[in-house]
């Protein structure tokens, strides 16, 4: 595939074959080429955690926790609870992305940027190699209890939790806006 079939044809995927898991070498080997990202002085501020098999758990059932004291009715509440915590168990791997915030505003803007970019990168490589992915930054990231399952440190930003997987269902294509309309040129 060329870039410009990968970057046309990619799309957030959030249905992953449950029988099909994610070798985690091919994970490290996107990441390693991830990473060539722009990155304005070189901070290289950013880190990953891989949770996947039995470790998904751990974010499940801090999901399960958090959104059953979202509900007051108690059956509600265990069904919310289960409902996010199978949601979360349907997700193949996660790969955290974490980024070391700069006490300068400038520095962590760019390297807020640079991560995104990482985050992108990884995206388009893994459509290439038939992976899907969505790069989710639900609340449920702030929560101390997924921080800490996480192994979020002090100073850390986590700046999202990409759900990777083989595509069980690839969804069609969204519109997007010309560029050409979107477009102001300043001179001549």
């Amino acid at each position: 595939m060329g870039l410009s079939e990968v970057i046309r044809g990619r799309r957030s995927v959030h249905k992953f074959q449950q029988d099909r898991p994610v070798p985690l070498d091919v994970v490290a080997e996107l990441l390693d080429t991830a990473v060539w990202a722009p990155n304005h002085k070189l901070t290289q501020p950013w880190r990953f955690v891989v949770v996947h098999g039995e470790g998904r758990k751990r974010i499940a059932e801090v999901s399960r926790a958090v959104n059953e004291k979202r509900e007051k009715d108690p059956v509600k509440s265990k069904e919310l609870g289960e409902f996010f915590y199978n949601k979360l168990m349907a997700v193949p791997m996660f790969v955290v992305v974490l980024m070391r915030e700069d006490t300068q505003l400038a520095v962590r803007e760019e390297d807020y940027a640079a991560t995104s970019c990482v985050i992108h990168n990884f995206g388009l490589l893994a459509w290439e190699r038939g992976l899907g992915m969505v790069w989710e930054t639900y609340g449920l990231l702030h929560q101390p209890g997924f921080r800490e399952a996480v192994g979020a440190r002090p100073g850390e930003k986590i700046v999202g939790s990409l759900h990777v997987g083989y595509p069980a269902a690839v969804p069609p294509a969204q519109a997007r806006i010309p560029a050409s309309r979107l477009l102001t040129v300043i001179g001549e």
